[in-house]
């Protein structure tokens, strides 16, 4: 099915012709180097962190009726891992212009003598199937324990056939490993209203009180050592790399491995509060590294009735909506929960430059990932 006929049955007869994000710059060419709000509809882009756990396309339709591409990313955090593979592949197939998918693997046969083959053996069929690549969990340095009771790393010799194959085939893996700094911290240093109102929901997962896990600074070394070992390896770190608090931590990753990527995914507040900060500093720092940061949401469909879907599908156009404003204009909008002293309502957009946002949400995705 070609591109046309697809997005016109997806719509119910609404014909829309995509651009490119060339074609589409083109188009504006002459006109203003930046995007104007009512912009967002229209222009070409990809949610590159969304998790599609339903085999109900309706939200897939709504993504592509403003021109939202969907990168589905598999983990294994809980989710039939069955289930999402087979949503993977089959949206893959029948939409492959608006939706791929990333493939994971389990760890819960960990110790056993076959489990680097099986893994590897689980990669390959991933990608067979049409993964465009490769997403671990934090599960791995925060959960998975060997028989010993010592937890296990992501940098562990036992992942290493999954790493050599990807690097050696130039697949990309993309990693959540560790967590905001703010799970290491007490309740009173936390930064993020989210975050703070989380751990105090969640103690079990508030690391500050479980002091036998390893530590925020072991989890960034075990995936330092990752991009030390395989250089070549496309490599995006999930949320900011997990170092959303401190964008000159991201900045000296990026200089040290140049293969080194991440996603904004669920950490845009962070970006805020430093922006609040030092606005200039975040600024020149998007415009440096423009082609090692992609756009991602962390979001997902529901399954439900048809106002509740539809009530659904207008809050995720809300937040991909502010998102993009906050990224590409200077407008005044809502801003994150910040637990701090007198925490702003209001935030301005960055206004970063219309070739700068192409690649954020459009141009590092289909490089990255092919």
């Amino acid at each position: 099915m070609n591109r046309r006929i697809f997005i016109k049955n997806a719509l119910g007869g609404i014909t829309l012709l995509p651009l490119g994000a060339a074609a589409w710059s083109s188009c504006r060419a002459g006109k203003t180097d930046f995007y104007a709000p009512e912009d967002f509809a229209e222009m070409p882009k990809a949610d590159a962190h969304f998790h599609y756990d339903t085999f109900n396309d309706a939200c897939l339709k709504y993504a592509a009726s403003i021109h939202m591409h969907i990168l589905s990313i598999n983990v294994d955090a809980g989710k039939d891992l069955d289930m999402q593979f087979a949503i993977g592949e089959r949206f893959g197939e029948q939409y492959p212009e608006w939706f791929d998918f990333l493939g994971t693997f389990p760890v819960d046969g960990f110790g056993s003598p076959t489990f680097s083959d099986d893994i590897l053996l689980r990669v390959q069929e991933c990608i067979a199937a049409g993964a465009r690549g490769i997403k671990i969990w934090k599960n791995i340095g925060m959960t998975l324990k060997d028989a010993d009771g010592n937890y296990v790393m992501a940098d562990d010799p036992v992942f290493d056939p999954v790493y050599a194959w990807l690097e050696q085939e130039g697949l990309p893996l993309a990693a959540h490993l560790g967590e905001p700094r703010n799970c290491w911290l007490p309740y009173d240093e936390i930064t993020m209203g989210n975050d703070l109102n989380y751990y105090t929901k969640h103690p079990e997962y508030h690391m500050y009180q479980h002091p036998e896990v390893p530590s925020c600074d072991a989890q960034i070394a075990a995936r330092d050592h990752i991009l030390a070992k395989y250089p070549r390896l496309m490599f995006v770190g999930a949320h900011i790399g997990s170092l959303e608090w401190n964008l000159d931590e991201v900045a000296r990753r990026f200089e040290r491995y140049p293969n080194f990527h991440v996603d904004l995914s669920a950490r845009l507040g962070h970006v805020q509060l430093q922006t609040l900060q030092d606005r200039q500093k975040v600024y020149d720092f998007f415009v440096k590294y423009q082609d090692r940061i992609l756009y991602g949401s962390d979001d997902g469909p529901i399954d439900g009735n048809a106002q509740q879907v539809e009530e659904h599908h207008r809050a995720l156009h809300e937040t991909w909506r502010r998102q993009w404003l906050f990224l590409a204009t200077g407008e005044t909008i809502p801003a994150d929960k910040f637990n701090t002293p007198n925490p702003p309502q209001t935030i301005e957009g960055l206004r970063l430059p219309k070739s700068v946002i192409d690649k954020l949400f459009l141009e590092n995705f289909r490089r990255i990932y092919h």
